[in-house]
């Protein structure tokens, strides 16, 4: 019986205070007080009084964006999926294979083993593309007699 009064209380105290009811504390050792209230007046009394509080609005754990952090420290998390740009992947592939053909030309033209028009050409043939890796650029030099033989 006393549960039912003192929910009518909290319903009543939320009311007057503009919070939901599960932020409204009643004392425990006046409940038999609070079971009695039937009007808001009496409520509002008895928030005065200190007998009915307004708890603080809870907060959202911090304990998830503890643990993600931790993983990025070690470095997880940050795989190409979390990165902004669905091309970064697709990038450092195209960085990793230019960097690798332009070494080799520039190897092949210190050795003299093709001349600077041909180098220039291959180069900017590496830039548009036309290789996909350094075994293609010496299939194609081969196929079209450009290497001079030592």
């Amino acid at each position: 019986m006393v549960a039912t009064k003192a929910s009518l209380a909290r319903r009543l105290a939320a009311e007057v205070l503009g919070v939901g009811e599960s932020r409204i504390w009643i004392d425990p050792e006046n409940l038999d007080r609070v079971a009695a209230i039937i009007s808001r007046e009496e409520v509002r009394k008895l928030i005065k009084e200190g007998v009915i509080k307004v708890r603080p609005p809870s907060t959202p754990s911090r304990g998830r964006v503890r643990i993600r952090r931790k993983q990025k420290k070690k470095g997880r998390r940050k795989g190409s999926g979390s990165r902004k740009g669905s091309r970064a992947d697709e990038k450092d592939l195209w960085v990793a294979k230019i960097r690798a053909l332009r070494k080799y030309l520039k190897y092949l033209k210190r050795r003299k083993l093709i001349d600077r028009r041909t180098y220039r050409r291959l180069y900017l043939m590496t830039k548009g593309g036309s290789f996909k890796s350094v075994r293609h650029l010496k299939t194609y030099l081969i196929e079209h007699n450009l290497m001079r033989r030592y």
